[in-house]
Formats: structure tokens, C-alpha cells, sequence
């Protein structure tokens, strides 16, 4: 009983470390999905800022495309490190696994050879007839026969278990094999992106010194933006203010700070609030160039920008789509800048600035993904970029929230 309890014991002990082995990691997922995800990043910068560019950007524009490329490509090789260390961990468990297997297969063979040895002493028909006749009584007799049936069972049970636990030894080793290359491909990998890292910050350096004596200036236009962002933010938040007042004035309430809606209105509200992190981008294809929240001046470190939304960087003539359905609250233009588009879903607004070309009416319905105009492109600066916020009544929040995979 005890050599049995001995086998499952081991049985499962061999089990239990090879599956669990074998078996995909979830961090070992969640990192190769972020690689991905930053590899194709670093494709649509280059696609959307550095190539194909008909004039020659601005020095401040090429270092700001540049910080914006190198801060990815440093999070590439971190992730790049990261996997690779969790590898490391995962080969030295594996080479464990595999040394203890090794040991408790060649005892389990050993028990094998015994238990064989003994069978074969004991297998002649005379020895059998022997142990059954020198039975006591019928009872025991019978035993005996039932005993040497499950031993012969046993015992074969035990040589397919033997295959069973020397096949997953092969399978561990086979693992260990294609970590230790996965393993060699991420630093292979992370070289290549150091060596580009270096010449991208060289290139950065060298643009900081061209602009050096120029910062002051390059200061004032900055402010000049955050000044004209504000008047746009001020007149947004004016046109909400209007818009709740007239809703409350419509609904017959006394005067308040929030919409009061239409059952259709809250229908609309709810769904919106329910496909939050879900919502399709306001452009097919665009990568982040700044984001939510205030923030420090990529190249003039001593200014600050205050971002109500994202800005997104985006193919010349890209047609701009609305997010999620709704009504056209109002559509606005300030002196010096181009149109912005205000939606309205419910009590939740969404906001898509610096347009060239506007195709809706103020009151128009407008349906997920639908067309509202046109990205304007900088002659400047051959970028074509667009401002996206979202409104929960008055207050901002972060659109990488809302956006799906953002």
C-alpha cells in the first residue's frame, strides 16, 4: 500500500510541473501584446511625422516629432527588458523542473526494475498455484487470485505512466529550448532599438543646440497656443452653460448646473457612459501626440501645457468621424484658429478641433462614425493634426478613457 501511495504521489508531482509549465503565461501575454502595440506606435510616427513630408518641418516641430519617438522607443526597450528578464525566470524554473523530473524518473525507473525483477521471480505457474492453494480457506483463496490480477494491472498501469512522464520531460526540455531563443530574438531586438535610440537623440541634441538661442521666442509662440486653447475652452464651456440653461428653461425647472434630459435624452447618456473604453477613434488611423492633462513642454521644459483632450496626428486630408451618435450641439470659430464641432449625447459632449472642412449643421442627428469634416494640415509644419475631448456636462474627461485600445 505504501509503494502505491508512493507512485501517485510521484504520478502527480510529474504531472502537476509539466502542465503548469507548458501552459502560456498571461504576463508573458500582456508583455509581447505591449511590444506589439508600441512596435506598431513607433510605424505610425514615422508614417504620419517623418516620412513622405512635401516641406521641410520647422526645427521645434522635428524635435517635438523626435521626443515624441524617442519616449516610445525607450518604453519599447523597457518592455523589451521586462520580457526578457521574465524569461530568464522562466528558464531557470524550467531547468529545475527538468533536473527534478530527471531525478524522480530514474527512481521511478528504479521501482519499475525492482517490482520487474520480482514479478519475473515470482511468474512461473507452479509459484501462483503455490500462493493460491496455501490458502487458509475460499475467502482468502479468492483474495489472492484478485490480488494477483490488480498486480498484474499495476504493474502495466506503471510502464504507460513511465512513457506518459518521459514524454513530458521531452516537452519541458523542447519549452526550454524556444524560451532560450524567444529569449535571444528580445535581446537581439533591444540592440537594434538602442542603436536607433542613439542616433535619434543625437539628432534631438543636435536641433536643442540649433534652438538653443531661440527659446524665448519659441516660449511666446507656445504661450500664444495655450492662450488661443484657452479662448476655445472658454467659448466651449459658455456654449454648455447655454445649452443647460436651455434645457432646464424647455423642461420648465428652475435653473441649474445640469441638463435636464429627455427620457430619450438619458437613453442616449447611458449608452454612451456604457461603451466608455469602447468607443471607436474620431480618426482611422492617428497616433497621440499629446495627451490629457497638464503637462510639461516636450522641448521648453520650463512651460507648461494645460490639454483639455488629445491631440492626434493624423493623414493629410483625413476625414474626421464622430464617436458616438447624437445631435450637433454647435459648431465654432475663433480668429486664427480653425472650427471645432460640439456633439451632444445626453449630458456627455464631445469636442473635435482645428477642422479644415465641416460637413454637419448645428441640430443635425449624427450616427456613430459618421463624417463631420476634415483634419486641417499645417503648411508649415506638413502636419496634420486634431484636439479631441470629452465632456461629462462641464467637467473634461481623459479620452483614453473612452477610446478603444488607446
Amino acid at each position: 500500500m505504501r509503494n502505491c501511495n508512493k507512485w501517485i504521489f510521484i504520478y502527480f508531482i510529474f504531472c502537476n510541473i509539466s502542465f503548469s509549465q507548458i501552459s502560456p503565461s498571461n504576463k508573458q501575454k500582456e508583455l509581447e501584446q505591449k511590444r506589439i502595440q508600441l512596435r506598431n506606435e513607433i510605424k505610425k510616427i514615422n508614417n504620419l511625422l517623418f516620412e513622405n513630408k512635401k516641406k521641410k518641418q520647422s526645427a521645434l516641430s522635428e524635435v517635438e516629432n523626435l521626443e515624441l519617438k524617442i519616449t516610445v522607443r525607450n518604453q519599447l526597450i523597457k518592455v523589451n527588458n521586462q520580457q526578457a528578464n521574465y524569461l530568464d525566470n522562466l528558464i531557470i524554473v524550467n531547468q529545475k523542473n527538468i533536473e527534478k523530473l530527471r531525478v524522480d524518473l530514474k527512481n521511478l525507473k528504479s521501482d519499475y526494475a525492482m517490482m520487474i525483477k520480482k514479478a519475473y521471480q515470482s511468474k512461473s505457474a507452479h509459484n501462483r498455484l503455490m500462493f493460491l492453494f496455501s490458502s487458509e480457506n475460499f475467502v482468502q483463496a479468492y483474495r489472492r487470485l484478485t490480488y494477483l490480477r490488480q498486480y498484474t494491472s499495476y504493474r502495466k498501469q506503471k510502464g504507460e505512466e513511465i512513457k506518459i512522464q518521459t514524454d513530458n520531460l521531452q516537452e519541458l526540455n523542447k519549452d526550454l529550448i524556444y524560451k532560450k531563443r524567444e529569449k535571444d530574438n528580445l535581446i537581439n531586438e533591444k540592440r537594434k532599438e538602442q542603436k536607433k535610440l542613439i542616433s535619434e537623440q543625437n539628432q534631438r541634441e543636435n536641433l536643442l543646440k540649433e534652438l538653443k538661442y531661440k527659446a524665448r521666442k519659441f516660449e511666446n509662440q507656445i504661450i500664444n497656443k495655450q492662450k488661443l486653447a484657452a479662448q476655445i475652452d472658454s467659448e466651449i464651456q459658455r456654449l454648455i452653460k447655454e445649452a443647460i440653461a436651455a434645457s432646464n428653461i424647455k423642461a420648465g425647472k428652475t435653473p441649474s448646473s445640469f441638463f435636464s434630459l429627455t427620457p430619450e435624452a438619458k437613453i442616449l447618456a447611458e449608452n454612451f457612459k456604457s461603451n466608455k473604453g469602447k468607443l471607436p477613434w474620431p480618426v482611422s488611423r492617428g497616433v497621440v501626440i499629446q495627451k490629457y492633462g497638464t503637462q510639461s513642454h516636450p522641448i521648453v521644459k520650463t512651460t507648461k501645457i494645460r490639454s483639455n483632450g488629445i491631440t492626434i496626428a493624423t493623414e493629410d486630408k483625413e476625414k474626421i468621424r464622430v464617436v458616438f451618435q447624437g445631435e450637433v450641439m454647435s459648431i465654432l470659430s475663433f480668429k486664427n484658429s480653425n472650427p471645432t464641432i460640439l456633439v451632444k449625447h445626453g449630458n456627455y459632449i464631445t469636442a473635435y478641433k482645428n477642422l479644415s472642412k465641416v460637413f454637419v449643421k448645428k441640430g443635425e442627428k449624427v450616427v456613430s462614425k459618421q463624417v463631420l469634416g476634415e483634419a486641417f494640415t499645417n503648411s508649415e509644419t506638413g502636419k496634420t493634426t486634431i484636439q479631441f475631448s470629452v465632456f461629462n456636462t462641464m467637467k473634461t474627461e481623459n479620452p483614453a478613457d473612452w477610446l478603444l485600445r488607446m
